[in-house]
């Protein structure tokens, strides 16, 4: 069947990277399966099992050669994926057939390899949110004294810094950094745990001696490059561990959510603007307009992940005693898609933020258009200085305020505050006073200090890190 007559998913057509997709992919999976198995033969000789170096060989040569035609052919004859591989891993060397998957249940293969895709995958979005962090930093460095209005209630407050405004982007993403790498840090393979998490086929087959079998295990997860194994499971690792990298997960499309939704309204402000390429159409029907597609495309694929992270959870809930199978279908589809959807965002978080544009003469001119109002407890300050009564000049600031409001709203649109109060006597200040108030980087508080002291103290411990050079992020569509 061709293609383009079956269901392909946007993920491997749109969005996620060829590297998240190959992590994901059906060669990495059984190459590492095929990896376990030699890891089990070689910790299994080392315990002293009659396995010989030229049957470890055969396996090592065909590590990562997959016939997937005899494997698929064997599974529509017995129904089972493991046990179809290790007759095609056996087909290729069948000096070692005997030996492949020696005392180890399904899970052996598919748990760890699962686990060890956590492992990479998470690595990838650990280097990608890296990426976004860069550029966040060197933007709100290049802006960090530019004013500009800051908004609660989504009205007009005080004033900040447009870089000052990129910092509060990175500080979410930066703690969902910090989450997702303590998760990786407690991660830990499965091991050899047998069926019911026991090890009783691996007593089987050593005698009753548990140092041997506990030094399969250690020289497994050395072989996997890992330093330990979980200290006891059923016969899968705890689905606790996919709810708690989901979630990490989550974190992170709630913080690219959140940055893209500011974009959007701030490009319908038109203070600032995703990349827009020449050729690039906004609308069918309007030419003139420039739709931020890639903040929505990042607000839709956010919504997703979140939703998405609540599958494990339920997951983990379900699983009987030492296991059901009811996780398979369920985690197969949501871990992965999971990975995939957030590699998608932080793709386009990374193309987005390494082409913002700051319209900085529309964001000066709506800082100056709101400014007279938010200089009035200044204005008061100074005229309280020269005599006048703070409580009456309050009572008399609230009413010019809202005289000059309504004319800007309702009328010509002009804001004539700073020309009222002037005009008033009570006020004993002159327009030339007043004016000097009128200066956007006296109302920013601390906000050029707070972008230094965060790019020195959060953004660059995190970048000696995990900063590895540059990743350049075009969009496939």
């Amino acid at each position: 069947m061709s293609d383009k007559n079956r269901y392909i998913s946007p993920f491997s057509t749109r969005y996620a990277s060829e590297e998240m997709q190959y992590i994901f992919s059906e060669t990495f999976k059984f190459t590492t399966w095929h990896r376990l198995w030699i890891a089990l033969a070689k910790a299994e000789k080392k315990a002293g099992l009659d396995i010989t170096d030229e049957q470890i060989a055969e396996l090592e040569k065909y590590r990562d050669i997959i016939d997937f035609e005899t494997a698929e052919a064997r599974e529509k004859e017995v129904r089972h994926d493991v046990m179809s591989h290790v007759y095609a891993y056996g087909k290729q060397c069948p000096k070692a057939e005997a030996i492949i998957h020696l005392g180890a249940t399904s899970c052996y293969v598919g748990d760890n390899t699962d686990v060890i895709i956590l492992r990479e995958a998470s690595k990838l979005v650990l280097k990608k949110c890296a990426q976004v962090i860069k550029n966040l930093s060197a933007f709100a460095d290049e802006y960090k004294a530019l004013p500009c209005l800051a908004y609660t209630h989504l009205q007009p407050a005080q004033l900040t810094t447009v870089g000052k405004r990129a910092t509060l982007w990175m500080y979410e993403l930066i703690s969902d950094i910090e989450n997702l790498e303590f998760q990786l840090s407690k991660l830990k393979l499965l091991g050899s745990k047998g069926t019911t998490g026991t090890q009783a086929s691996f007593m089987e087959l050593f005698a009753g001696d548990e140092s041997k079998v506990k030094l399969v295990e250690d020289l497994i997860a050395e072989e996997m490059g890992f330093d330990s194994v979980v200290a006891v499971s059923g016969q899968t690792y705890s689905r606790k561990t996919d709810a708690y990298f989901l979630s990490a997960l989550s974190g992170i499309a709630q913080s690219a959510y959140k940055f893209s939704n500011d974009l959007r309204i701030l490009q319908s402000f038109e203070e600032m603007e995703e990349p827009f390429e020449k050729k690039q159409i906004g609308s069918s029907a309007m030419p003139y307009k420039r739709n931020p597609m890639r903040s929505e495309r990042i607000s839709s694929l956010a919504r997703y992940v979140i939703v998405d992270s609540l599958n494990p959870g339920l997951t983990a809930g379900t699983q009987w005693f030492e296991r059901t199978l009811d996780d398979s279908a369920n985690k197969r589809i949501s871990v992965a898609e999971a990975f995939l959807a957030v590699d998608s965002i932080l793709n386009i978080y990374i193309n987005i933020t390494n082409g913002l544009v700051v319209n900085d003469k529309v964001v000066t001119r709506r800082v100056m258009e709101k400014l007279p109002f938010m200089a009035t407890e200044n204005i008061m300050m100074k005229a309280v200085k020269n005599g006048g009564n703070r409580q009456e000049l309050h009572e008399l600031l609230r009413q010019h305020s809202h005289a000059a409001a309504a004319r800007v709203k309702r009328e010509d649109g002009v804001n004539d505050l700073i020309d009222r109060i002037a005009a008033d006597p009570a006020f004993p200040v002159t327009k030339e006073e007043i004016v000097s108030e009128l200066d956007p980087i006296l109302y920013v508080g601390r906000s050029v200090s707070q972008v230094n002291e965060f790019n020195a103290n959060e953004a660059k411990p995190v970048l000696d890190r995990l900063y590895e050079g540059d990743i350049e992020s075009e969009l496939k569509v």
